[in-house]
């Protein structure tokens, strides 16, 4: 008796196994825990929310005598620039070495640039919830990131969301969205006191409603890339 043969399905016969891939415009997100910073920074910090949250008193006030009392929920408190604050140095310092470095590492030629912390402030989400973000990227960077000072499985999460526009307008079903693979579209990070996550600028990202179960704090930075060049010019002046 001839054994019948497996006959192959046309997807396979013409699938072309002699092909090369590369993978080109990545889009690194880096992640790591450093929990040395966080009872110092939490007790540095706890001024500036202070005064955050006195500047937006009299809004709150308003909006809760004219459509009643729900507290601070929905709002987020953002402090003034942390630039320049001794308290904030060691972060600052260990910031600004890392992202000089991640840039370097995605390639880009940095001999002729100084890198430089153009923005660094800390934020919290209201106490009675309701606090977020929506998508947005910081264009104004080339490095971004945030470090968590209150945070836990309760609280929010951040989002990234796929940067190449050509992508998501043309995008299928995911077949496993519990893998990170090239039809991922959408990516979240655990949020937890002492985690530290660095992306470039261009990223698009947004943060999760907040429930206001436990506070939720962290600090948010944007990193530029400057010629130096253009800083020779300016400190002749």
């Amino acid at each position: 008796m001839k054994k019948k043969k497996n006959k192959k399905t046309k997807q396979e016969l013409m699938f072309p196994q002699q092909l090369q891939r590369e993978d080109i415009f990545p889009s690194p997100i880096w992640y790591g825990d450093e929990p040395g910073f966080v009872n110092e920074l939490n007790n540095a910090s706890d001024s500036y929310i202070e005064a955050a949250k006195k500047n937006l008193k009299e809004t709150i006030d308003k909006r809760n005598k004219k459509f009643g009392n729900k507290g601070d929920m929905g709002h987020v408190f953002h402090s003034t620039s942390l630039i320049g604050d001794p308290k904030f140095k060691k972060l600052q310092d260990y910031v600004g070495a890392t992202a000089h470095n991640l840039l370097v590492e995605m390639g880009f030629d940095m001999t002729n640039y100084s890198l430089f912390i153009t923005e660094m402030w800390v934020q919290e989400f209201a106490k009675k919830g309701a606090g977020h973000h929506t998508l947005h990227t910081h264009w104004n960077g080339h490095i971004s990131g945030f470090y968590f000072l209150k945070a836990s499985d309760k609280t929010s999460v951040p989002i990234f969301e796929d940067p190449r526009p050509g992508n998501v307008m043309n995008l299928l079903p995911e077949k496993d969205k519990t893998k990170i693979t090239y039809a991922t579209s959408q990516v979240h990070y655990k949020a937890q006191p002492g985690r530290m996550i660095f992306f470039p600028s261009y990223m698009p990202h947004q943060y999760t409603v907040d429930l206001g179960v436990e506070p939720f704090r962290f600090i948010h930075w944007n990193c530029q890339a400057i010629p130096k060049g253009v800083l020779n010019v300016v400190q002749e002046k």
